[in-house]
């Protein structure tokens, strides 16, 4: 029994270890004002994760269209290449884009920013 129980603990610590960094995986919520001056001033990649006849009606100039039903690996990958991009998204109220922001963090991105959606957006949209 003496045995046992210093391996049931190393086990135990191996495994808090490889619980890995998606169980601190996070974006931050900022708002649209904040968003706006990030824009303005920042090399920042602008995500729109609604559907494709919503961005069509309407979107924030330069945002790149990601629904966040096909957020993986892959198609996040091809939109933003590197995970320590700055990536502010947003959706129609703030719901969508909450999602994804979050998976946007188990996925590896480090500096995701959540602004909420465009149907309160007071600055500029195009179509």
């Amino acid at each position: 029994m003496k045995k046992i129980l210093p391996l049931l603990f190393s086990v135990l610590l191996l495994l808090t270890g490889c619980s890995g960094d998606t169980a601190n995986a996070s974006y931050q919520q900022i708002s649209q004002e904040e968003a706006k001056e990030m824009m303005d001033t920042q090399d920042i990649v602008v995500l729109d994760v609604r559907e494709q006849d919503e961005y069509d009606s309407g979107h924030i100039p330069g945002a790149v269209l990601l629904p966040v039903g096909t957020i993986n690996e892959d198609t996040a990958a091809a939109v933003i290449p590197e995970k320590g991009s700055t990536v502010l998204v947003y959706c129609r109220s703030g719901n969508r884009s909450k999602t994804a922001s979050s998976i946007l963090a188990e996925l590896g991105y480090t500096h995701v920013y959540e602004f909420g959606g465009i149907n309160t957006w007071p600055y500029e949209t195009e179509t």
